[in-house]
């Protein structure tokens, strides 16, 4: 492996000397903030700007990885959930690095470019990430590269790519129009002053916080690993990433093999997950908000967890959390020290109906659906 060190934890984004810049502080942000601004001074108008004329985040303190040679397609394509050995060039989609059992350990976003397969990942995971990808070479053609690039993220726009762009990606989410925009980070100031300005009669970018991302993020049901699962999450707790019909998520489910698809095999063809992620709405009266790691508890029963929180511009407080779906429709449900909280029924997952092995089960034994 070459490149910079992976373990960018002394980071420090240049554009935290921008007027008004404020790091995160406290427990309400999500795990992955350190080194870079968490709001402007104005954190409310800033996440409005996603609405018009679009917002710039700085998510420069992310790793991004680059992984090239001849066999880099395969070499991925056996190692990780989405399926990499015939995509395009420009080809963009997420892709996650699973155990023996189906938990997922580490979650990328992946851009095709020019060949090079680029992963961006907390820089937190990244370090565990390369050594897997180092360990697992063997005789494959391929090089590993911490790259010192740097993403910066537009939501409610789709701004021309500037011409120090590395690459650029459409990203297929549930949130707003949003492109990720990689730079090398030297020029992100550069960057930065180029997006944000005026011309050609169009309004510039406003740039905005980490706290605006979050937001979005949470709206669209977007976990980071670390702040919003733990050791035993598994794929289909987050439904929309499971790929199909041309929506390519983070999980193909018709490839070749990689370590933990048997889990996530068995877990679509005949049942469903226990938990899954879902949108809490919180009460905003209460003195303290919960923290990420808050049991979520039904009538003296626990039946989840809390990751991010975050205060949203429109809903208030609100929150991610893994809650077990049998509670999911519950009006009892309270976090952290007795907050009340609901569940957005808009982030429940639809039944799917009898899953395809189920029914082939049911129709050997001779029961109807």
């Amino acid at each position: 492996m070459r490149g910079v060190d992976s373990d960018n934890s002394s980071y420090r984004s240049i554009l935290l000397d921008r007027p008004g810049a404020q790091p995160a502080l406290g427990p309400d942000t999500a795990a992955d903030t350190a080194g870079v601004a968490w709001h402007y001074g104005g954190p409310l108008v800033e996440q409005r700007a996603v609405e018009g004329p679009g917002a710039l985040v700085d998510r420069s303190h992310r790793t991004v990885i680059a992984v090239s040679g001849p066999d880099a397609a395969d070499y991925l394509n056996k190692l990780l959930s989405q399926k990499l050995d015939d995509v395009a060039d420009g080809y963009s989609a997420a892709a996650l690095d699973l155990d023996a059992q189906g938990r997922i350990l580490h979650h990328a976003d992946l851009t095709v470019s020019d060949g090079v397969f680029h992963l961006d990942l907390p820089a937190a995971s990244a370090t565990t990430l390369v050594e897997y990808l180092e360990r697992m070479k063997f005789w494959s053609e391929v090089e590993i590269e911490v790259t010192d690039l740097a993403i910066l993220t537009v939501l409610g726009a789709t701004p021309p790519p500037p011409p120090e762009a590395a690459f650029v990606r459409d990203v297929d989410w549930r949130g707003p129009a949003r492109r990720d925009i990689a730079v090398p980070r030297p020029l992100i100031g550069t960057v930065v002053d180029s997006l944000c300005t005026p011309g050609d009669g169009e309004d510039g970018l406003r740039l905005a916080g980490l706290m605006a991302w979050t937001a979005e993020r949470v709206r669209a049901l977007e976990p980071e690993v670390a702040a919003d699962l733990d050791p035993r999450s598994i794929p289909h707790e987050i439904p929309h990433w499971i790929g199909g019909e041309g929506h390519p998520g983070a999980v193909h489910l018709v490839k070749g093999c990689y370590r933990g698809q048997e889990t996530v095999s068995r877990v679509h063809n005949l049942g469903r997950s226990p938990r899954s992620l879902v949108l809490l709405h919180l009460d905003g009266s209460a003195p303290e908000l919960p923290v990420t790691g808050d049991p979520v508890v039904d009538r003296g029963r626990t039946v989840g967890r809390v990751g991010t929180v975050v205060h949203d511009r429109d809903y208030g407080p609100i929150a991610l959390a893994l809650v077990k779906r049998s509670a999911q429709k519950s009006a009892g449900l309270t976090v952290g020290d007795g907050v009340a909280v609901s569940v957005d029924p808009d982030s429940i997952e639809r039944e799917r109906g009898v899953q395809p092995g189920r029914a082939a089960i049911n129709r050997l034994k001779g029961i109807s659906d």
